[in-house]
Parts: structure tokens; C-alpha cells; sequence
């Protein structure tokens, strides 16, 4: 026992283990330096050796693998999230990214687990939070952005040394609503519907975009003249379109007391546009004949527009532009579908479920699904989990397959009718 209680010296980076005073095993465990250089190392102690030596074990292993807590005080989840979503999130994901970020982190994450500490954070307490949205009445959708803006930021405090897990990698999001999750592509009764009140309408050719092609709204909103070959009949999707934010520019001295969007001196702060980055992102997609015939009359509406305006006119290059010209706001376009479709009599959907259309009506025509994936701009190794997403199977579909089976099995309707009458003669 009393060589037990007496100190060695040990080799550098090995933990010291020792008998107190105070009765109790202590362990200094070399952690690595501090920020100023020197040497960390955390203290342990526990009432028994055994005890000491399965916790010194435990932390070398978090040590060596880099999931150990780094000294300093603690991260509350708040301050993590916060400091994350500003200056390690914003400066590498796009402007829309970040912005469903901050909404999470601002109005979910740091109110609902805001005050604990970010290396005792359970998959519990998520969970917790995300009942809580819903009794509020978040949607489940709500719940699970919420939960993937969690989950990266608390696996980049785990790399980092913050803490030793993921709590959200643990958790159990809710379960999304059928209602939430499906998709009906529209018809192509619906399509032709929406066709007779498209040509109806200022911008018409930007619609059928959508419904003809797929394209995204940010992609037929940031399309310009220089991107569109008529001629050769196909146009090159470059960049999308991004939703305006907006300063006040009334000053402090005389607010206008209005949102930064009504401020009648408003200033925007985030670009008009952003380079695609990915590489079936900027693509070449063919024009079918109408379209191209529909572009080019839409080209000529927008010179007789812009010679009305005179110098009213905001001169911008967009194929698609306000009456006096310049960008087009995805929040107008937005609105612009919703009266389409009441005008057409066609049932409500999302602007995005013209992109299901079009894709389903491009497998329902038996396109290969190689020049699928180029129209719709998916990349490669994601390809068929977008297809599984976006192309439905429509009653048509199911309808030929069944004629199909019939054929063959039964054989051609015809010999089915000479057999029959066969019977009847016997």
C-alpha cells in the first residue's frame, strides 16, 4: 500500500495517477497545450483506484480519437450556434443556406436548448424541442430543418473537440406527414389548362419553362438574353436568382417604424444572383419548337416594353423582368403562380410541383434517363435518388403497364376474340 500512495515520475504524455491526502485517487491527464502554448491537463479523481483507472482509460481514448473537450470554459448550445451559423456556416454556404440556418438557430435551436452546455446536450432534449414545435404548431417539416441545422452544427463542434458527441446525430425527428411528403405531378390535362391561360399573361414563356423543362425558379428567374440561343435552339443555365434582403436606409434619427423590406429607403444587402456551382447545375437544356417561338415573341413584347418606358426602363439583361424592367422578385413570381392556377381552374400546388411535372411527363415519354438527369440538372452520384424523388408514377403509367402484362400473357385483344368465339362454336 505504501508504494501505492507514492508518486513516480512519468514519461511525457502519460497520465499520473496518485493517492491524496484527502483519501481520495487523483489522475492528471496530459490533454495537449492551450491556446497560449502551455501544457493542459485535466484533473480526475475518484474514491477507489479501480474507478480512477476506467476513467483516466476512457478520457486518453477520447483524447487520442480528438473527441475530448478542449480546455476553456465550456460552449453553451447558444453561444455555439450562434458562433457557428455566423462565422463558420455563413462564410462557405450559399446566401439561401444560410438563411434557413439563422431562422433555425434564431427562433428553435437557441430558445429551445439554448442554455445547456454543449458537451451535455442529450438526444433527448432535441426531441423534447421538437414535440414542443409541434404542439406550437410547427409543422414537421419545420422540426426537421431545424434538426438537420442541429445535427451539422454539433457535428462540427464533436470535430473540433467541443464536445465528445452528436446529440442530434442520436435524435429521432418527427415523422414527416404523408401530406407533407407527397408530390401529385399535375396532368397533362392540367398542363394544356394552364397552357390556354399562359398565353394570356405578360411573361407567358416563363411558366412553360417550368412546366416544359424543370427548371428551378432561382434558374428561370437569373436567366439572361446572352444565355439564350434561339437560333440553335437551347439555352445555358449559369446562375440562380436569389430572394432579395433588405436594410433599413432611414436611419436612426428618423425610422420609418415599418419592416426592413417597407422601408421606403430600403437598401438591398445580398447580391442579385449566385454562380451555379455544381457541374449539372450549369447545363444546356434543348427548346422544344413552341418555346422557342413563345421566347422570341416574348423578346419582341420586351423591346416594345422597354421603348414605352424610355428612361423609366431599369435596364438588366433578365429574360424575365418587371414592367419597367429589372430582376423579377421570387416572392411576385410566387404570387404570380398562386393567381395562375385559380385563373386556370387548375387545383393549388407549389411552384416547385411544376418541376415534378416535368419530369414525370419526361419519363412518361420514355426519355433516357442519362438526358433526364441533364435536363433536370442532377448530379451523378444522386441521380437516381432524385429520380425516385421526382418521377411519379402516374395512373397512365400503371394503365399501359397492365396492357402490357395482358398482351403478354393473354395474347393480342384479336386472338383473345378468335378464342372466344371458338368456345362458342363448341
Amino acid at each position: 500500500m505504501a508504494e501505492e500512495k507514492k508518486r513516480t515520475r512519468r514519461a511525457n504524455g502519460e497520465s499520473a495517477i496518485y493517492l491524496g491526502k484527502d483519501g481520495r485517487w487523483h489522475a492528471r491527464v496530459p490533454m495537449g497545450y492551450k491556446d497560449d502554448g502551455s501544457p493542459y491537463r485535466r484533473h480526475l479523481t475518484r474514491p477507489t483506484r479501480k474507478e480512477l483507472v476506467d476513467e483516466v482509460r476512457r478520457l486518453e481514448k477520447q483524447r487520442d480519437e480528438g473527441s475530448a473537450r478542449q480546455p476553456g470554459k465550456p460552449w453553451t448550445v447558444a453561444k455555439w450556434l450562434e458562433h457557428w451559423v455566423e462565422n463558420i456556416a455563413k462564410p462557405v454556404v450559399s446566401e439561401n443556406t444560410y438563411a434557413g440556418y439563422e431562422v433555425a438557430v434564431r427562433v428553435h435551436l437557441v430558445p429551445g436548448i439554448g442554455r445547456h452546455r454543449i458537451d451535455r446536450l442529450e438526444p433527448e432534449h432535441l426531441e423534447s424541442l421538437y414535440r414542443r414545435m409541434q404542439s406550437a404548431g410547427s409543422k414537421a417539416g419545420t422540426a426537421h430543418q431545424a434538426h438537420r441545422t442541429a445535427r451539422t452544427a454539433l457535428g462540427e463542434a464533436v470535430r473540433r473537440g467541443h464536445a465528445a458527441k452528436n446529440a442530434a446525430a442520436l435524435a429521432k425527428p418527427p415523422r414527416m406527414e404523408e401530406d407533407e411528403t407527397e408530390v401529385e405531378p399535375y396532368s397533362v390535362d392540367e398542363v394544356q389548362s394552364l397552357l390556354i391561360e399562359v398565353n394570356k399573361r405578360r411573361n407567358s414563356a416563363r411558366w412553360m419553362l417550368a412546366l416544359a423543362l424543370g427548371l428551378r425558379q432561382g434558374e428561370t428567374l437569373g436567366l439572361r438574353w446572352s444565355d439564350v440561343d434561339l437560333d440553335n435552339e437551347y439555352l445555358k443555365l449559369r446562375r440562380n436568382r436569389l430572394r432579395p434582403k433588405y436594410e433599413h436606409g432611414c436611419g436612426e434619427a428618423a425610422p420609418c417604424g415599418r419592416k426592413a423590406g417597407y422601408c421606403p429607403a430600403r437598401v438591398q444587402v445580398r447580391r442579385e444572383t449566385k454562380n451555379t456551382k455544381s457541374r449539372a447545375g450549369r447545363r444546356a437544356v434543348p427548346l422544344p419548337g413552341p418555346l422557342v417561338v413563345m421566347l422570341r415573341s416574348h423578346r419582341e413584347a420586351q423591346a416594345r416594353e422597354r421603348a414605352a418606358a424610355g428612361n423609366l426602363w431599369a435596364e438588366s439583361e433578365y429574360v424575365f423582368t418587371k414592367p419597367l424592367g429589372g430582376p423579377l422578385s421570387p416572392n411576385t413570381d410566387y404570387h404570380d403562380w398562386k393567381r395562375l392556377l385559380e385563373e386556370a381552374r387548375v387545383r393549388n400546388g407549389r411552384l416547385h410541383d411544376a418541376r415534378h411535372t416535368a419530369g414525370t411527363v419526361l419519363m412518361l415519354l420514355g426519355v433516357p434517363d442519362r438526358v433526364i438527369d441533364q435536363i433536370m440538372g442532377w448530379e451523378p452520384g444522386g441521380a437516381a435518388r432524385m429520380r425516385a424523388r421526382y418521377l411519379h408514377v402516374t395512373d397512365p403509367m400503371l394503365k399501359e403497364a397492365a396492357r402490357k402484362i395482358e398482351r403478354a400473357i393473354w395474347g393480342a385483344p384479336e386472338n383473345l376474340a378468335v378464342d372466344k368465339d371458338q368456345d362458342n362454336e363448341a
